[in-house]
């Protein structure tokens, strides 16, 4: 049984986890010297083939020395995490791990083979708590695997890490309690996503995350390459009751007997009519061509982001810096029509540092927020600029208050860009500064 009162310190060398070994091996080392719990060092510089995930519970931390790696290899077939916690396989909470300084070499082992639906992190963590990741570099992350993947969770920190490549590198899904800080990001999709709505292959759990701070981080120009996504995506969602005859398609939701379902499906935009009800109490079950996966029982109805404080981000990139939206295209619809409004909450702004000169949008608004505050920010010539994709007929108004910010090439009259119909914007500007 496991307890707080781990105070096991390992060396995992002991077990057999050297640089020497083949990636089997090493799989088989460093899962048996996590089994012990406690304090597992890998204390030797070096290369480490890795041919499978390791398993981690609760209170257990992993200590990488300098210039140590982990590199992933194909030695018993292709796999996608480095890195789970143990209680993702039953959706029972791992309290108290640490990671510290891991260096993870991806070497094209780049590949969505789910073991948790949805869950595709090279470090991924699915029901946790009191979770440290410090230190984390990957250089060469690919197109289908986020850097780190954690969903379901209370009171997670993530620190001083880099994150170089093509797809997410800190990819968050609901939750409440999080730091994010001192992150340096080179991606082509997005650095940091807060995403409570997704894709029915990119989201394990649906809900709010909640009460966070991401702080202190760049965002790099990914050696000029033309790029995709946002410094921060956050996506919001909300779905309706199953009801015989409702019309479907890939991604959408529906709560019934007491359980959360979505449909898997290709994104070719074709649309499904459902009138036998899903009642499955786990997995997949394909009804009427329609593909069911139960995604929880803790029902909700609506899904993203409040009570956020982005400070000290610097955007070095010519891309959208902050996007706050529903999808609505043949992937995912997130907001089903008639459903409960959402209400983004309370998103905080501070310090933001726009240091590229092209213009471009410095957020991009296109769902129902409550109140958003920027204060001390030097923008240079980016905007703010609300939208709708036909998700709603009513965004709501939206209160903006812009203190102590600097702008260049753009005046105060021109800094929202509103293009919602009946959209109601009201902005309040005190003691900014026109260049």
């Amino acid at each position: 049984m496991e307890t707080q009162n781990r105070t096991n310190f390992i060396n995992a060398l002991d077990y057999g986890f050297t640089p020497e070994a083949s990636g089997i091996e090493n799989r088989k080392a460093l899962q048996k010297a996590v089994e012990e719990g406690g304090t597992i060092v890998i204390s030797e510089p070096g290369t480490y083939k890795l041919a499978g995930t390791v398993y981690i519970g609760s209170y257990t931390s992993l200590l990488f020395a300098n210039n140590t790696f982990i590199q992933k290899v194909n030695e018993e077939g292709w796999f996608s995490h480095v890195l789970l916690n143990k209680g993702a396989l039953t959706k029972t909470y791992d309290t108290g791990i640490r990671i510290e300084h891991l260096h993870i070499i991806v070497n094209g082992m780049d590949i969505r083979k789910f073991e948790v639906e949805g869950l595709h992190g090279q470090l991924a963590f699915f029901y946790v708590k009191d979770l440290h990741i410090t230190g984390f570099r990957c250089m060469d992350l690919g197109k289908w695997q986020y850097g780190i993947q954690i969903c379901t969770f209370e009171d997670i920190i993530v620190k001083d890490v880099i994150i170089k490549g093509d797809k997410d590198g800190v990819h968050l899904r609901r939750g409440k309690r999080f730091l994010i800080s001192e992150g340096i990001f080179d991606t082509y999709d997005d650095a940091v996503a807060l995403n409570g709505h997704d894709y029915d292959v990119g989201n394990p759990e649906l809900g709010w995350i909640e009460d966070g701070i991401v702080e202190k981080c760049q965002d790099l120009t990914h050696d000029g390459k033309c790029t995709d996504g946002y410094f921060c995506r956050m996506l919001a969602g909300a779905w309706v009751d199953w009801y015989p005859g409702i019309k479907l398609q890939k991604s959408d939701t529906v709560v019934a007997n007491g359980r959360m379902y979505r449909v898997k499906a290709d994104p070719d935009g074709k649309e499904y009519t459902s009138t036998i009800c899903p009642s499955h109490e786990k997995g997949i079950k394909v009804i009427e061509g329609i593909t069911w996966v139960v995604v929880q029982e803790d029902v909700t109805y609506t899904a993203g982001v409040r009570n956020v404080t982005f400070r000290d981000i610097y955007l070095h990139k010519p891309r959208t810096g902050f996007s706050i939206h529903f999808d609505n295209d043949r992937y995912s619809r997130s907001y089903y029509p008639g459903a409960e409004v959402p209400h983004q909450e309370q998103i905080m702004f501070d310090g933001i540092r726009v240091t590229h000169n092209q213009k471009a949008h410095l957020m991009e608004i296109g769902t129902p927020v409550d109140v958003i505050n920027m204060v001390n920010s030097n923008i240079r010539n980016n905007t703010i600029y609300f939208h709708g994709n036909n998700a709603m007929e009513d965004y709501e108004e939206t209160k903006i208050n812009i203190c102590g910010c600097i702008f260049n090439g753009v005046k105060q009259e021109t800094l929202i860009e509103n293009t919602v119909e009946n959209k109601i914007v009201k902005v309040n500007y005190t003691g900014n500064m026109e260049m």
